[in-house]
């Protein structure tokens, strides 16, 4: 026997962040532009890779979006959950991207240490300024609602690390202008690669473990079994699992053995309308997409060897 909420997903959609995701994107595509420029007439490299890194997350803002419009696709016969995981992949995506990034900015900052060309610090200290300044004005936009999808946290981080980028070029440029000390480009340029590396790594180990379908953080399966196991008339627990399938929407499905007669006795929709309160409602991750299969003591002889 199997049952479901009624009103399973009710309340539980990504909800609209387009609007915030379009207007950062746009404030990011502008600042690339103008940092494209600032890079060739300046030949500095911390710029070089803050615009690299912009670039990079130009691309993913625009995915971001793509993906915010698909995750807002009704469910079909064909895909159950709608396009809910396409914020998932996007995040993936940019995670991957940052990664190779980042592995680029460590590799040449070490070359041009050793050969540091000359940098024109005021050209430098305006183009830093102004990325900036789009940068702060695009976290105003996204930081009220940075942590509603896994899309718009991957989005507020992208720009936060651009925003502390563009500080670093603006210190650099300061340092070339009062000290003439070349190499604080390249040093600039190490440490926006260091503010790229854990955050790719990071982003990258939370998507994956969402596509593996491993359980959300902070539900603890034996937690749950335990606490299943105190509803009256249920005998054991097992085939226990739970999955993430995009940004609030986790899931669980279980087998409950019971005694046979509450099949007769009328209890075996009791028990499982207590099942499920009991997931929705006293754990820190509620569940409120839950699936039981409730079975009369005798059935687990006849399940395959496997199951637990």
């Amino acid at each position: 026997m199997g049952h479901d909420h009624a009103a399973h997903g009710a309340g539980h959609g990504p909800g609209d962040h387009r609007g915030r995701l379009a207007v950062a994107f746009g404030i990011t595509a502008a600042i690339v532009v103008a940092q494209v420029v600032g890079a060739a007439v300046t030949g500095s490299l911390a710029l070089l890779v803050d615009t690299a890194h912009l670039l990079t997350d130009a691309g993913g803002l625009g995915l971001a979006l793509f993906a915010a419009h698909l995750a807002l696709r009704p469910p079909s016969p064909r895909r159950t959950w709608g396009f809910r995981r396409a914020e998932v992949l996007a995040a993936l995506a940019q995670a991957a991207v940052l990664l190779a990034v980042g592995v680029f900015v460590v590799v040449e900052g070490v070359r041009r240490l050793a050969h540091p060309p000359e940098i024109p610090s005021t050209e430098l200290v305006v183009f830093g300024v102004i990325g900036l300044a789009g940068n702060v004005a695009a976290l105003l936009v996204l930081a009220g609602r940075r942590s509603a999808t896994f899309n718009l946290r991957a989005a507020y981080l992208e720009v936060l690390n651009d925003a502390l980028g563009s500080v670093a070029v603006v210190v650099a440029a300061v340092v070339i202008a009062t000290t003439g000390w070349q190499r604080a480009d390249t040093v600039a340029a190490l440490a926006i690669g260091a503010l790229i590396l854990p955050r790719a790594f990071r982003l990258l180990r939370e998507t994956s473990s969402v596509l593996l379908e491993s359980t959300p953080p902070g539900l603890d399966l034996e937690e749950v079994r335990t606490h299943l196991l105190r509803v009256d008339h249920v005998r054991s627990v097992h085939d226990v699992h739970a999955s993430l399938i995009a940004t609030g929407l986790p899931t669980l499905s279980a087998h409950v053995v019971v005694d046979a007669d509450c099949f007769t006795d009328g209890h075996a929709g009791r028990i499982l309308d207590e099942l499920q309160e009991c997931v929705a409602t006293h754990f820190a991750v509620p569940v409120e997409h839950s699936t039981f299969q409730v079975e009369p003591h005798t059935h687990p002889e006849h399940e395959h060897p496997t199951h637990e």
